[in-house]
């Protein structure tokens, strides 16, 4: 420092030598005039010094000590890109030490101290068993485990190695992608084709007995042949309906992210179709009641989606609340800070608690033997599920044995 502080001096008065050298000419002049000296020297230093103070160099400060290369982080970089990861990341160095872990990993996995060991944190059988083959080969390394703590998850550890940078020699990036959703995606996907092609499956396998009948022993029946071709046409119906069913789903996941923009109002939806369903309701014996407001109730929506959604509601609450004798459907307008509601309601034998939450999946059921006669596909209330999702609203189900079930519609 002392160092540098002289050198700039030392060019600073070579810069101003003749400015230094006039300044002292003044002084003897002044001092040869009589003036004290102390006098002149405060004149001619009041006089040259602002001017030449405006030139004065100002000495460069120390770098401080910790600014010095040797004590810059030689892996600063590649932490910074690792902070803003969503996944959990760790830096590791060649015999798997923690260097580095990122936000995620902390929140996830809870903290570790630079310098640990990545075993301490991560006691995965699977994963320490891919760190130590990648660690003993110096290849990346790949494996997926699911996790039950802190919550029940799948991820996909990936073990990359990085090459030496500047200051810096290899090392590891432990990487854990959450492919939580992705699995449960799979396999939904897969028990939607499992469910679908056993729903199929029946029905074509009546046919084809049916079939191979009426070309057989009964070629000649002619009852026979009229109680069959019932029977068929009925197993023909069953898999049009469930075809139309499926197809209802894919168009509405294809929208589901396109909310209705039209305004609807549900008095007079509910209304028709509540007439629509009047002779089904009377074939099972069941009465409809309405209890709708006289003023109009507009929600966003679309009038042919939300038909199909109380046609599906109230034809189950027929249905399977038949020994109840009635059905209520109640339309409650917006107020007091609630949003406008549709219930129906039926007093049937009503639905056990643990079915309740998985009602809207698709092809569950509550009693197989009771929807199949009643010629349900299973797939209804996952139709009125999705719908609902696109019309930013909800699904409420409450039930009790022997008491019935109310289904309420919240926009």
């Amino acid at each position: 420092m002392a160092r540098q502080v002289g050198k700039a001096v030392r060019e600073w008065m070579a810069r101003h030598f003749f400015s230094l050298l006039m300044a002292a000419a003044g002084v003897a002049a002044l001092i040869a005039a009589g003036t004290n000296s102390w006098v002149a020297v405060a004149v001619m230093t009041l006089a040259v010094l602002p001017s030449l103070a405006a030139r004065a160099p100002v000495p460069a400060p120390a770098p401080a000590a910790d600014e010095t290369p040797a004590a810059i982080d030689p892996l600063r970089e590649v932490k910074a890109a690792f902070a803003g990861f969503d996944s959990p990341v760790y830096v590791l160095d060649l015999k798997a030490n923690v260097l580095y872990q990122n936000p995620s990993a902390q929140h996830i996995f809870g903290p570790v101290d630079p310098g640990q060991h990545i075993s301490v944190k991560v006691r995965m059988p699977v994963v320490a068993d891919m760190i130590r083959d990648a660690l003993a080969s110096g290849r990346n390394g790949q494996v997926e485990f699911a996790a039950t703590v802190p919550s029940e998850s799948v991820y996909l550890v990936r073990m990359v190695r990085a090459e030496p940078i500047d200051g810096a020699g290899a090392f590891y990036v432990l990487i854990f992608r959450d492919i939580s959703e992705a699995r449960r995606i799979d396999r939904m996907r897969s028990d939607f084709v499992a469910n679908a092609s056993h729903e199929l499956r029946t029905p074509l396998a009546s046919l084809r007995g049916f079939i191979e009948t009426l070309l057989g022993p009964a070629k000649n029946d002619v009852k026979a042949q009229e109680r069959f071709l019932n029977i068929m046409l009925e197993q023909v119906t069953r898999m049009s309906r469930l075809v139309d069913d499926l197809m209802s789903l894919s168009r509405l996941e294809l929208k589901a992210r396109l909310a209705p923009g039209d305004e609807v109002d549900l008095v007079p939806l509910l209304g028709s179709v509540a007439d629509a369903l009047a002779p089904l309701a009377g074939d099972l014996g069941v009465e409809i009641r309405l209890h709708l407001p006289e003023e109009p109730v507009l929600v966003m929506g679309d009038r042919d989606e939300l038909t199909q959604v109380f046609e599906n509601l109230i034809e189950n609450a027929c249905k399977y609340g038949q020994e109840g004798k009635a059905v209520d459907i109640k339309l409650e307008p917006a107020a007091k800070g609630q949003a406008a509601h549709v219930t129906v309601a039926d007093y049937g034998p009503g639905i056990a608690e643990e079915h309740v939450p998985r009602l809207t999946e698709r092809f569950y059921r509550a009693n197989v033997e009771s929807s199949r006669s009643k010629k349900g596909t299973g797939l209804g209330l996952a139709i009125v599920k999705h719908i609902l999702t696109r019309h930013r609203a909800r699904l409420v189900i409450k039930s009790e044995l022997g008491k019935g079930s109310a289904f309420t519609v919240r926009f």
